[in-house]
């Protein structure tokens, strides 16, 4: 049983720093000990990142069967969806908790036509959720010669610190 509960304030420490560990884990299950792609000390994501996050979209935390599972945060715009963040527990992983969290955010929002988010290169697990169980298709990659035009710090020819391999840009048109 999974359900999306809107973030509360008493929640919001606890979902920055379960999110900040299933990042973690991703990047360290890629690339072990040897991983550099940190925004923060020990962090692939920002404490600030995630709260800039959950400010400007709607934020909620991922239940399963009572117990927190993960959290999601998604802005709407009209027909157009972000979704900004989706993590789900470690410890949860590979029990469809991702993948059913993601429908009743579907649910929630039937009028959005084009749902769109981003994820970096070295992310196999993310790549295989979101094309082959979600239904998302690839559309861009961003890399040093193909900078996301909608970050402002991107220039031609000088790779992101953080993700110098690029990102790639999913889309889901609903039907």
């Amino acid at each position: 049983m999974v359900e999306l509960r809107k973030l509360e304030q008493s929640d919001r420490e606890q979902f920055i720093k379960d999110n900040q560990e299933a990042f973690n884990y991703g990047a360290m299950e890629e690339f072990g000990m040897r991983d550099d792609h940190f925004e923060e000390d020990d962090q692939i994501i920002s404490r600030e990142t995630i709260e800039k996050s959950i400010d400007e979209g709607e934020a909620y935390r991922i239940m399963c069967d009572g117990k927190p599972a993960g959290g999601v945060v998604i802005k709407v715009d009209g027909e157009k969806g972000d979704l900004d963040l989706l993590f789900v527990s470690p410890k949860a992983h590979s029990k469809g908790i991702g993948y059913a969290a993601w429908c009743e955010v579907e649910k929630l929002h039937p009028e959005v036509t084009v749902w769109e988010t981003v994820t970096p290169y070295f992310e196999k697990r993310n790549i295989h959720f979101y094309v082959n169980r979600c239904g998302f298709h690839i559309v861009e990659f961003y890399n040093s010669h193909n900078p996301d035009s909608n970050d402002p710090d991107a220039e031609i020819g000088e790779p992101d610190d953080r993700f110098p391999e690029g990102m790639f840009r999913f889309e889901k048109r609903m039907k």
